[in-house]
């Protein structure tokens, strides 16, 4: 395999792709954020699905032999459609997000997420089909994506926010977190703080790269960084001065493409 695809339906999937970029150094790699139709959240499954269709077509015609699907709405909605269209891997946040917090061996795992992924309870689902009898603490935290989106990682409005958010979990004692959006990697250092040392942060974006590389298996050496190529459906400098916060390095060969919807 030569070529990853990524998309997201706007920035939050670029913490997948930075976790995909230092793990597998020498890949090419594909981003496709459908900026123009965002949010995902707020559309009917049915919907969800057609729009994850079309991203994944677009990303087939650039030559992928694997593809991300790094936005958790999608993932929740349109895994088993993708799977059937595409002969290529297809690989979500939520199945390995879930498995990695099942691994903690937590007995109790919270989980946090827009509300409509929270809504969807794929990932109550699919933890509790790894382990049973584990107890699921669901919470929304719709503020958290605006936050990251002005900068606010490390605020001090941004960590009352997430204090109000996650006493509920604190108080049922969990005993692993995780992050069920793309976002949320970037506030680890103050979910930490506030749920305290002994609840292990889980990020799925994180988590979601490790198996990609572990199904792509050990690479040739490489002495180049793998070519990276930025496709969005609204392109536009905020999503750029963002995105380049997200990577920690410049995005360059960013494109629009118009998918034709």
């Amino acid at each position: 395999m030569q070529k990853i695809g990524v998309f997201d339906s706007g920035i939050g999937g670029l913490t997948v792709l930075k976790d995909l970029m230092r793990l597998l150094p020498g890949v090419d790699m594909v981003y496709l954020g459908d900026s123009a139709r965002l949010p995902y959240g707020t559309k009917s499954s049915k919907t969800i699905v057609r729009y994850s269709l079309q991203c994944a077509r677009f990303l087939v015609s650039k030559g992928i032999d694997m593809l991300v699907v790094a936005c958790n709405t999608a993932s929740a909605h349109s895994i088993a459609a993708l799977k059937d269209e595409f002969h290529i891997p297809v690989v979500g946040v939520i199945a390995t997000g879930a498995a990695a917090a099942a691994a903690t061996g937590a007995a109790t795992v919270g989980v946090i997420g827009t509300s409509s992924t929270i809504r969807s309870g794929a990932y109550e689902k699919a933890l509790l089909d790894l382990k049973p009898g584990l107890k699921v603490v669901s919470a929304a935290c719709p503020l958290f994506v605006p936050l990251v989106e002005e900068g606010w990682f490390d605020d001090r409005i941004t960590e009352q926010v997430a204090a109000r958010y996650l006493a509920g979990m604190r108080a049922q004692e969990i005993e692993a977190l995780l992050l069920g959006c793309t976002h949320y990697p970037l506030l680890k250092g103050l979910l930490g703080r506030v749920m305290g040392d002994t609840v292990t942060i889980v990020d799925s974006a994180y988590y979601t790269a490790l198996a990609v590389k572990e199904l792509f298996g050990e690479q040739p050496a490489c002495h180049k960084g793998g070519d990276v190529v930025y496709y969005l459906t609204d392109l536009n400098p905020r999503f750029v001065e963002l995105g380049e916060i997200f990577l920690g390095h410049e995005m360059t060969h960013v494109y629009e493409v118009d998918l034709g919807v």
